[in-house]
C-alpha cells in the first residue's frame, strides 16, 4: 500500500513538473487577481438587480474572516469600496466587462485541471465561456448567501443567550461555524471544479483523494506561511509592495496544491486502470 502510495506522489509530482504545473499556477494566480474585482463589481451588481440585496460593511467583514490573512489584508479596504458602492443598469459595458474578465479566472482552472487530468478539451469555446460564467453566477448567489447568514449567525446566537442563559458556556464551540462553513464551502466548490470544468466525466470516487489532499495541504500551508511570516520580515524586503507580494506568494502556494491535487487523482486513475488491464 505504501510502495503504490509512493508509485502515485512520484507520477503526480513528475507530471506536474514536466507539464510546467508551475506556470499553470502562475496563469491561475494572475487570472484569479485580474478577475477578482470585476467578479466583485458583477456580483454586487447582479445581487442588486434581481434580489434587491446589498453588501454592507458589516457582510463584508464577516466575509473577510473567512479569507487567509494573506489575502483579506491587502486587498480588504478596496473590496469594501467595490461591493458597497451601488451601480444601476445590468447590461451596461463595464458589467459585461466585468462578466467577461470574472469568468476569465474560471478558464484559468478550467485550462489547469485539462493539464493536470491529461486530456484534451474538445468542447466549443462558446459552451465553454457560457458555462463558466455560469459558475460565476452560482459563486454570486452562494457569496450572498454565505454572508448573509454569516451576518445573522451572530444575532441568533445573542437572542438564544437572552432566552437560554445556560448556553454561554458553549458559545466557544458553536462560534466554530465559521469554519465549519469555510471547510464546507471549500469542500463543495472544488467537488464542482474538478467535476464539472475539466473535460471528459469523473465519477465522485475519483476526484475525492485529491480534493481531500487539496484541502489538507491547504490548511497545512496556511499555518506553515503564517508562522514563517512571523519569523521574515517582507517590508524590509519588498517595502510598500510587502502586502501584495505576501499575497502572489500566498496565492500561487494554494494554485499550486490545487492543480497538484488534479495530478494526484489523475495518477490514482492511471494505476487503476493499468491494473485492470493487467488482471484481465
Amino acid at each position: 500500500m505504501l510502495c503504490y502510495s509512493c508509485r502515485i506522489l512520484i507520477n503526480a509530482v513528475s507530471h506536474y513538473a514536466r507539464d510546467n504545473g508551475s506556470a499553470f499556477a502562475s496563469h491561475i494566480v494572475l487570472s484569479g487577481l485580474l478577475a477578482f474585482f470585476p467578479f466583485c463589481i458583477f456580483g454586487a451588481s447582479l445581487a442588486s438587480f434581481f434580489w434587491n440585496f446589498a453588501y454592507t460593511p458589516q457582510k463584508i467583514e464577516a466575509l473577510m474572516h473567512l479569507l487567509p490573512d494573506a489575502i483579506a489584508e491587502p486587498f480588504s479596504k478596496e473590496i469594501v469600496n467595490v461591493l458597497v458602492t451601488q451601480r444601476r443598469g445590468l447590461l451596461t459595458l463595464s458589467f459585461v466587462g466585468a462578466a467577461y474578465f470574472a469568468s476569465n479566472g474560471v478558464e484559468a482552472l478550467r485550462a489547469a485541471l485539462n493539464k493536470a487530468y491529461r486530456v484534451v478539451d474538445q468542447r466549443s469555446l462558446f459552451f465553454c465561456r457560457f458555462q463558466s460564467l455560469f459558475f460565476v453566477i452560482i459563486g454570486t448567489i452562494g457569496i450572498s448567501v454565505i454572508s448573509f447568514l454569516l451576518v445573522l449567525a451572530p444575532l441568533l446566537i445573542k437572542i438564544t443567550q437572552n432566552h437560554f442563559p445556560f448556553i454561554v458556556e458553549y458559545i466557544g464551540i458553536i462560534r466554530l461555524w465559521r469554519y465549519t462553513i469555510a471547510v464546507v464551502v471549500l469542500f463543495i466548490s472544488l467537488l464542482i471544479v474538478h467535476k464539472w470544468l475539466p473535460a471528459k466525466r469523473r465519477k465522485l470516487i475519483d476526484i475525492l483523494p485529491g480534493i481531500i489532499v487539496t484541502l489538507f495541504l491547504w490548511f497545512a500551508a496556511s499555518i506553515t506561511f503564517a508562522h514563517y511570516l512571523t519569523m521574515f520580515n517582507y517590508v524590509s524586503t519588498y517595502a510598500g509592495l510587502a502586502s501584495i507580494m505576501i499575497a502572489i506568494i500566498f496565492l500561487y502556494m494554494l494554485s499550486a496544491i490545487f492543480i497538484l491535487g488534479g495530478e494526484i487523482n489523475a495518477a490514482i486513475m492511471f494505476y487503476r486502470t493499468r491494473l485492470q488491464h493487467s488482471d484481465s
